[in-house]
């Protein structure tokens, strides 16, 4: 069943771009006012706010982190899940189009379209079968940031208390910053946990919410050497030694201060992973930029 509707999704589809024309791609830097002065089409600039902002929100910052928490292994009924309100940003795409007379439609892609727009509006992820057909709930809760320099609003999962996503049946998606993370690293990450993750991205999030301080202090990690750090005048680069029992491999941890100033005014401290052979930190901070240490210490001011 999957494998038919899939199919008549991709002519629908095939049928209504070949009604709204191909796209000259842009950047997304620019509002869609400046985009059509500077000779862009105002189809690239819907294409912008409709579709990409959305795709953005819904399929790369909402939907990746609540499919790989709750199905990690495996599709749907013949391996094909439907998103729902997650398909939002294709079927947004044809509609708008159509709104604003950008495009006309045949009767039966308008009927089969607005069948989309119903699912959209109206259910979570749905799995059809011969004769049975699952449907999700949608969350009862769901909390969101802005993305990052971002242009059109988009969002990200986001919650530093509890789940950014909760269902009424009690499953639950932790992120941070847009960050798919276990339930521990929100509600209680220790040190022991932190070395008994294998996920480099985990571990590096875990760390920041207790605060890297915090970790080297209770991880006993000893301090190598400290130096003015060139690229960021005014902070310092500390390199520590990290034994291989703690990360499962030699490496060394460098302390920076970041280049760029954060939303709140604030240079975050940041850890990074060098190579355990590393005993000058103006040296591993080179290294991290593919730069010699003292093509690292010309920098003005590194990001």
């Amino acid at each position: 069943m999957s494998t038919r509707l899939a199919s008549l999704v991709r002519d629908l589809r095939s049928g209504l771009d070949a009604r709204t024309g191909h796209l000259r791609s842009w950047d997304g830097s620019r509002t869609p006012l400046a985009v059509t002065t500077e000779g862009w089409s105002v189809r690239g600039a819907v294409d912008a706010v409709a579709r990409a902002a959305l795709r953005a929100t819904l399929h790369n910052s909402v939907r990746a982190p609540m499919r790989t928490e709750l199905m990690p292994t495996s599709g749907g009924i013949d391996g094909i899940t439907w998103y729902g309100q997650h398909d939002a940003h294709w079927i947004a795409h044809y509609d708008v189009y159509a709104r604003v007379g950008l495009a006309t439609y045949p009767g039966e892609a308008v009927e089969r379209l607005g069948l989309w727009a119903e699912l959209a509006r109206t259910t979570g992820w749905w799995w059809p079968g011969e004769g049975l057909c699952v449907m999700a709930e949608r969350p009862t809760e769901m909390h969101t940031e802005p993305q990052p320099n971002s242009d059109h609003g988009e969002l990200r999962l986001h919650r530093d208390d509890g789940p950014a996503v909760r269902f009424a049946d009690g499953a639950a998606v932790h992120v941070l910053h847009g960050a798919h993370v276990p339930s521990w690293v929100v509600t209680g990450p220790t040190v022991e946990r932190i070395h008994a993750e294998r996920n480099v991205e985990v571990r590096r999030t875990a760390i920041e919410r207790i605060g890297w301080g915090v970790y080297i202090d209770q991880a006993g990690l000893q301090l190598v050497a400290t130096a003015d750090d060139p690229g960021n005048p005014g902070s310092e680069l500390h390199l520590y030694d990290v034994p291989r029992e703690l990360w499962g491999r030699p490496v060394r941890l460098l302390l920076a201060v970041n280049g760029s100033v954060e939303p709140d005014g604030r240079r975050r401290r940041y850890g990074l992973s060098v190579p355990a052979h590393f005993d000058d930190p103006v040296a591993a901070a080179g290294w991290s930029y593919g730069l010699s240490p003292e093509h690292y210490a010309q920098l003005v001011r590194r990001t």
